[in-house]
């Protein structure tokens, strides 16, 4: 029987160029999804190292100003300090509506990305407020 021509060779090799294409594509959704992951664990150290920055400030006899090193001591203890480099951290006092006095961490920067040749492209600004004791 005579094969029809372009039948049978027109599939020839389809399946490679299709696991290629797909394989791009499950690729980048894997890294995606990492790059979500590290963000939010990024951001949730930073935000308990400025809660903790703003309570070791908030503690009698402790300028306010030292709040925001112990926030980058503690983000480069629980990440690594190239991404505590990255951020700024200011601290400071503040009054609220009912007259408390809090000690107020506020750091800002950047989130590092996976891959490396794209840089810190997501942004990151948290608060760390505590109530400061009295003498």
């Amino acid at each position: 029987m005579p094969r029809l021509p372009g039948a049978a060779g027109a599939e020839r090799g389809g399946a490679v160029v299709e696991f290629v294409l797909v394989s791009v594509l499950v690729v980048v959704l894997l890294l995606a999804v990492l790059q979500v992951a590290v963000y939010v664990h990024v951001r949730n150290v930073v935000t308990a190292g400025a809660q903790e920055g703003a309570r070791f400030a908030a503690n009698a006899d402790v300028p306010a100003a030292a709040g925001a090193d112990r926030t980058l001591a503690v983000v480069a203890a629980a990440t690594s300090p190239a991404t505590a480099a990255g951020l700024r951290c200011a601290a400071g006092e503040e009054t609220d509506a009912s007259g408390l006095r809090l000690v107020v961490v506020r750091c800002s920067g950047a989130v590092p990305t996976l891959l490396a040749g794209l840089g810190s492209l997501l942004p990151l600004e948290v608060t760390g407020r505590a109530v400061e004791e009295g003498p």
